[in-house]
């Protein structure tokens, strides 16, 4: 069993925050690859799919990101999944905006989520790392997160959010450069190479 974490905060009111592309990145790869309804299990909401011909638990943590590591830790001790197979899809102030990168350990660079995680179940986990550029200043980065995507902003999102689930097999199956890869070459081919700038559109 393999656990792909998404983080985000529950509810409507933060549905559409940069800080909830974690959630999106999850339930995109739900929706492709036939995973029943999301159901209320281990502090979240969870639902299963088979990819790379791997069991994937899919988990969105309902706690909160503060406390995100209670709900992870949940299903890690129910499944004993080992930390390199667990993968959690966060947003990232230091990427840019359409911009992924896949690392396993390291800092959690202030992000509340990863921090909690880190505290529960260990360090050595898979960082699906998803770039959403930073504000510029670091007193502007709460309410940035905390805010939606701009509608200049949803066309990136979503061919990002439908390249990570098209090729999420690969990660699954630990192949994480040419997940990384892959979703490179699929951004450029979309045209979303040169997205710098918080709020710019195509190059």
């Amino acid at each position: 069993m393999r656990l792909f974490v998404g983080l985000g905060n529950p509810g409507a009111r933060y549905a559409g925050n940069r800080h909830n592309i974690g959630f999106m990145a999850v339930e995109a790869i739900a929706r492709a690859h036939g995973a029943p309804h999301w159901r209320r299990r281990f502090s979240g909401a969870a639902t299963e799919a088979v990819l790379g011909g791997q069991r994937v638990l899919l988990l969105k943590p309902e706690t909160y990101m503060n406390d995100s590591g209670r709900a992870v830790a949940e299903a890690q001790r129910f499944f004993k999944i080992p930390l390199p197979d667990i993968a959690v899809f966060h947003d990232e102030l230091d990427l840019a905006p359409a911009k992924l990168r896949v690392k396993t350990g390291g800092g959690n660079a202030g992000h509340n989520g990863l921090r909690s995680i880190t505290a529960h179940c260990g360090n050595d986990y898979r960082r699906v790392r998803i770039g959403i550029g930073h504000p510029g200043d670091k007193h502007l980065v709460h309410p940035y997160v905390l805010s939606d995507f701009a509608k200049n902003e949803h066309a990136w999102v979503d061919d990002l959010c439908q390249a990570i689930a098209d090729y999420a097999p690969l990660l699954a199956r630990g192949e994480d450069s040419s997940f990384q890869n892959k979703i490179h070459l699929a951004m450029e081919a979309k045209g979303w190479g040169e997205v710098k700038r918080v709020g710019e559109t195509r190059a």
